[in-house]
């Protein structure tokens, strides 16, 4: 796990899916390395979308993409932690898509209407923010 994510992580294990910062809408992901083949933890916004979950590899507007996203283009089939409705969380076996064209721009939408901090992350760089939409693959 990334040392500052760590407490989120924690925090969204103990208290059965709600973090400080982002409610209920954090999902914890695991990766595997593209080169090494190593388990890796990680977690950023989640949210619902066309029957599973999208997550923004925004790095807070750093000009090169988080290593997960490097990590799920390699690795798609990954495991992720969820919240569930109420209270709780769910592990789902899921398939990473990166999204295109208009459906990326609908999702990135989704997150722009979640939090005025996307808006501020693209002001930082002139990357695109690869979109992963998340399906379980029971759905597939």
């Amino acid at each position: 796990m990334s040392r500052w994510l760590d407490p989120m992580i924690r925090q969204f294990r103990a208290t059965g899916g709600t973090v400080d910062r982002f409610g209920r809408n954090l999902v914890v992901m695991h990766a595997i390395g593209a080169k090494s083949g190593a388990s890796r933890v990680t977690a950023a916004r989640g949210i619902e979308h066309d029957g599973g979950w999208v997550v923004a590899a925004t790095a807070g507007g750093q000009p090169a993409d988080p290593a997960w996203a490097h990590n799920l283009r390699a690795h798609p089939d990954i495991d992720i932690e969820v919240p569930l409705p109420g209270i709780g969380t769910e592990t789902v076996r899921v398939h990473a898509t990166e999204l295109s064209g208009p459906q990326r721009a609908a999702a990135w939408q989704r997150f722009l209407d979640a939090s005025p901090n996307f808006a501020v992350f693209a002001t930082r760089t002139d990357r695109v923010f690869p979109i992963f939409h998340f399906i379980p693959r029971r759905n597939l």
